[in-house]
């Protein structure tokens, strides 16, 4: 009988065994493919199957605008090119804030959102850039290009690292976005011009000047701290309505010259820093 009693009570715990790892494999199983996210909800972790479609369509959307560009400018479509990756800036700063305001921030968006990032402001500029201009310097035009999307890569990556450790008014190094405003607004400029000695030196310096600035420690001002909820004054809507009628009349000159002027900002202001801060030692 009793050993009749812990066959039964085997045969029991078996069962128990097998019908415990039935339910926990049905309570994680998913289709292949999917995207299955972890989130905290009052608490308590809840798995969520799906990605959200608005912000993740318009995160599509720049990613396409950047290969556009790419195809464009191996085309020999420049200015094309260089308005593609102007758009993908529109599009990528919708996307996050679209998410924001409809609570639809997710770990996949972010991680698409930086890839989609890297082709439209690392890859894009530096092809556009080295197809129009620094293919014709061989092996040192590649090499400046690569300097580029190598920086904007290590911009990106440091910049998903220190989310929530640095101090959102500045930015550690050039934004990756505004880097590609310069290199685009260099090449929609100069689109026209005929192949020139001091062209190509132009296009070297902000080329690889831009790759170093994103990965220097040099701090920007971000303007995350902007109130655009709170009221102004009359007067702030006709400053807006001037600086569209200025980049209306020439949007290929205003808007490589404030970006370039953003990008030199940094600089310039790290040397007033450093310089008044000597001067506050000696004294």
């Amino acid at each position: 009988m009793s050993d009749e009693k812990k066959q039964t009570n085997t045969e029991t715990t078996k069962a128990e065994t097998q019908e415990q790892g039935h339910l926990e494999g049905a309570e994680y199983d998913i289709e292949a493919g999917e995207v299955v996210e972890e989130e905290l909800v009052e608490g308590a972790p809840v798995r969520r199957k799906g990605i959200y479609l608005l912000p993740n369509a318009l995160t599509t959307a720049s990613l396409f605008s950047g290969f556009y560009a790419i195809v464009s400018a191996a085309n020999g479509v420049f200015d094309n090119a260089a308005i593609a990756i102007f758009v993908s800036m529109i599009l990528d700063g919708l996307d996050g804030r679209v998410a924001r305001l409809t609570n639809t921030q997710s770990k996949f968006g972010e991680e698409y959102d930086s890839l989609a990032d890297m082709v439209a402001f690392g890859v894009a500029p530096g092809l556009v850039a080295f197809f129009w201009s620094l293919n014709n310097l061989g092996q040192v035009g590649w090499a400046i290009t690569f300097i580029y999307v190598a920086g904007a890569a290590l911009r990106l990556a440091r910049f998903n690292t220190q989310i929530g450790s640095v101090d959102k008014k500045f930015f550690v190094g050039l934004a990756s976005p505004a880097a590609a405003a310069c290199v685009a607004g260099l090449v929609w400029c100069f689109h026209a011009v005929e192949p020139a000695s001091w062209l190509t030196l132009m296009t070297i310096i902000v080329v690889g000047g831009c790759g170093v600035l994103m990965v220097s420690n040099i701090l920007y001002k971000s303007f995350k701290d902007l109130d655009m909820r709170g009221r102004v004054p009359f007067a702030a809507i006709l400053l807006v309505v001037l600086v569209f009628v200025v980049v209306a009349l020439d949007p290929a000159t205003v808007l490589f010259t404030g970006f370039l002027v953003y990008a030199l900002s940094g600089p310039v202001l790290a040397l007033f820093r450093k310089s008044r801060q000597s001067a506050n030692q000696s004294a």
